[in-house]
C-alpha cells in the first residue's frame, strides 16, 4: 500500500499489523470506533533514532512537518486532585498548557505531565505517545486545525512507527475535545 503522505518504504493498514503497536494502541485500532474505518489508519515503520519531529523531518522530508501533529500528555491539578489528558496540536505549533488547557480542564495549575507519568499511565514510548489508545475517560484536546488536515502523522504508540490517520478521526476519539487555538 502507498502512504497517502510522505516517501515511506513500509506503509500497512494498521489492524494488518497490530503486532507492531503497544497493547493499548493495537486494542483501539481492533475496536476501533472512529468515524473512519479502522483501514484508513496506515502505520509506517520508521527508525527510532529519527522519532522527534524536528530530525523526523529532517530525514523523511521536511514537507512532512505541515502534515504531522505532536500528542502530550498534561497534567491539570485543583484542590489537591490531578486529571491527566492530552493534548494533540500540529508539530509546527506548541500546547496552550497555562491558557486553553488550564481552562478547560478546570485546573488552577497545568503542566506536562513527567514522562514516567506519561509512559507509565499510557503504555506507549515517550516520543512515541498518541491520541488512539489513551486509558479510558482521559480527555482528549484536539486542536481544530489537526481534524481539518486530510491525513496526519502523528506517533504509533512506539518510537518505532508513526501513523498515518485521517484528520477527521481524532474529533471522533472517545472523550476528543476539538479547540480552536490548543495549538499556538
Amino acid at each position: 500500500m502507498r502512504a497517502p503522505i510522505g516517501n515511506f518504504d513500509q506503509a500497512t493498514p494498521a489492524p494488518d499489523c497490530l503486532d507492531e503497536l503497544t497493547g493499548p494502541v493495537a486494542d483501539a485500532v481492533r475496536d476501533w470506533r472512529g468515524g473512519v474505518p479502522a483501514d484508513r489508519i496506515v502505520y509506517v515503520e520508521t527508525d527510532p533514532q529519527w522519532a522527534d519531529t524536528a530530525v523526523f523531518v529532517e530525514h523523511y522530508g521536511r514537507e512532512l512537518l505541515q502534515q504531522s501533529a505532536n500528542c502530550v500528555v498534561v497534567a491539570g491539578r485543583r484542590g489537591g486532585e490531578t486529571r491527566l489528558a492530552a493534548c494533540v496540536v500540529p508539530s509546527t505549533t506548541r500546547v496552550d498548557v497555562n491558557g486553553v488547557v488550564r481552562r478547560q480542564l478546570d485546573a488552577r495549575k497545568a503542566s506536562f505531565a513527567p514522562m514516567d507519568v506519561a509512559t507509565g499511565e499510557t503504555g506507549m514510548e515517550y516520543g512515541g505517545i498518541t491520541p488512539i489508545g489513551l486509558p479510558e475517560g482521559w480527555p482528549i484536546l484536539v486542536d481544530q486545525a489537526v481534524v481539518d488536515l486530510p491525513y496526519v502523522l502523528v506517533g504509533s504508540g512506539r518510537r518505532r512507527g508513526k501513523l498515518l490517520v485521517p484528520g477527521k478521526a481524532f474529533a471522533g476519539l472517545p472523550g476528543a475535545v476539538v479547540l480552536d487555538g490548543l495549538g499556538v
